[in-house]
């Protein structure tokens, strides 16, 4: 498999040649919504085994053989050409696959309003073949220690049919809004969290959830132990059942770091205590604040590195967007950007006729326009290139790998990136 970026006077017909595959293999893999009109700097995930290397100046068969990690002599057998000859610019060698890791996904759905949208339930059974969990969101505590349950419908004989481990996501949110106060309800009335526990359990047992997820936020930073002994008892409750514990936490880089997001969530102890933890490693960019990308490499880089001062690799499972904003210009305090998928972002540079942009510091597209009331918009968005890098991130720092925030908006690419490196763990 390999990435393609368009470029100009480029159709997908000689895209096709060039790779020895078809139109309609590059259309059914990308979902491609502008088949008629690529846009320059659009990637295409090209659905062949192994990938394409074109010789350029300066290239010789080492140097090629030490970017893809074969060796030369490899190289030249596959393609049979002599050890010793030097390499014309512009031949075609072909390069094979590489060899896969074991990875770990996850992907929250959320449910909103009083039914489940179609296109949200078809979502998830079209990406649960390459997860290993799937996290309806979410069951909100209440202040009695009962359960507020999120809309489930066919999520859990989705998650079963799939082999998924479903994730029972448990939140300290009221009226869609973290609360500390509820927080502090939770894990400092024992009365309510014994009680609170105990619906867990009966709950879990109900739907067949086997990972229990605490995604609690924005708690007091004097609850961070209590945070703590909350786990700690969780886990002995739920290790009786068989029961994986898991919690998300709020990206940082130092134990010391201030804020009402970060100073309740203690990696250190997170990692002694649950089996495994998904650090939200996105919204850098996000729909209140300036236009920037949504999760540049570097702040995702810092934050994992860290984190991998406080736990084992095999503990952490990287955040990740599946979406991009909109943002018109100039940004306006108090104004807030679209939510775009990766499609709907490609759908809109082709239809105003811009190239898409590539910021090689923060591994991230982008793309300016003017719409119909000449108001300027920058969007950032996810691609091929985007992920394939967090993926490269995630092998080179041995992580446990990748949850996603959140399926419903289209990202083709990146499942079919997934199976190109990973063989995708399913838990029996």
């Amino acid at each position: 498999m390999q990435i393609h970026v368009v470029q100009q006077n480029q159709t997908l017909t000689g895209i096709a040649q060039a790779y020895s595959t078809t139109v309609n293999d590059l259309v059914e893999a990308n979902e491609v919504p502008n088949p008629n009109n690529l846009v320059v700097g659009q990637t295409l995930v090209i659905p062949i085994v192994g990938r394409f290397h074109w010789v350029q100046p300066g290239d010789t068969l080492f140097s090629i053989a030490q970017r893809v990690g074969v060796s030369f002599q490899e190289l030249a057998r596959i393609n049979n050409i002599p050890v010793n000859q030097p390499l014309q610019v512009g031949v075609r060698l072909y390069i094979p696959p590489r060899p896969k890791t074991r990875g770990e996904f996850n992907a929250y759905v959320e449910p909103r309003g009083t039914t489940v949208a179609p296109v949200l339930e078809e979502s998830a059974r079209e990406a649960a073949p390459y997860l290993t969990y799937l996290a309806p969101f979410s069951f909100q505590a209440q202040r009695d220690g009962s359960l507020k349950e999120p809309l489930l419908n066919n999520f859990p004989a989705i998650a079963r049919a799939n082999n998924n481990v479903l994730m029972m996501v448990i939140t300290n949110q009221e009226n869609d809004q973290f609360s500390d106060e509820l927080g502090r309800i939770l894990l400092n009335d024992m009365t309510i969290q014994n009680r609170f526990l105990e619906n867990i359990v009966t709950t879990a047992k109900k739907y067949g959830f086997r990972d229990i997820h605490f995604d609690m936020e924005y708690l007091r930073p004097a609850d961070r132990e209590a945070y703590n002994n909350f786990l700690r008892k969780a886990k002995a409750r739920f290790q009786r059942e068989g029961w994986l514990l898991s919690t998300a936490l709020a990206p940082k880089t130092s134990a010391e770091q201030k804020g009402a997001w970060y100073e309740a969530h203690d990696y250190k102890a997170h990692g002694e205590i649950v089996d495994f933890v998904v650090i939200m490693t996105y919204e850098w960019g996000y729909s209140g604040g300036p236009a920037m990308p949504v999760s540049p490499i570097g702040p995702v880089r810092d934050v994992l590195e860290y984190a991998l001062t406080e736990m084992p690799g095999s503990k952490i499972m990287m955040g990740q967007n599946l979406y991009g904003y909109d943002w018109t210009l100039p940004f306006v305090e108090g104004t807030i950007a679209k939510a775009v998928s990766p499609q709907q972002a490609i759908q809109i540079a082709a239809q105003r006729n811009v190239p898409i942009q590539y910021d090689t510091k923060a591994q991230a597209p982008f793309f300016n326009y003017v719409d119909d009331e000449g108001k300027r918009h920058e969007v950032w968005f996810e691609d091929a290139r985007s992920i394939q890098a967090k993926f490269d991130l995630i092998k080179e720092l041995s992580l446990r790998g990748m949850s996603y925030w959140k399926l419903g908006l289209s990202f083709p690419q990146n499942w079919l990136l997934i199976l190109e490196n990973f063989n995708v763990v399913k838990q029996s």
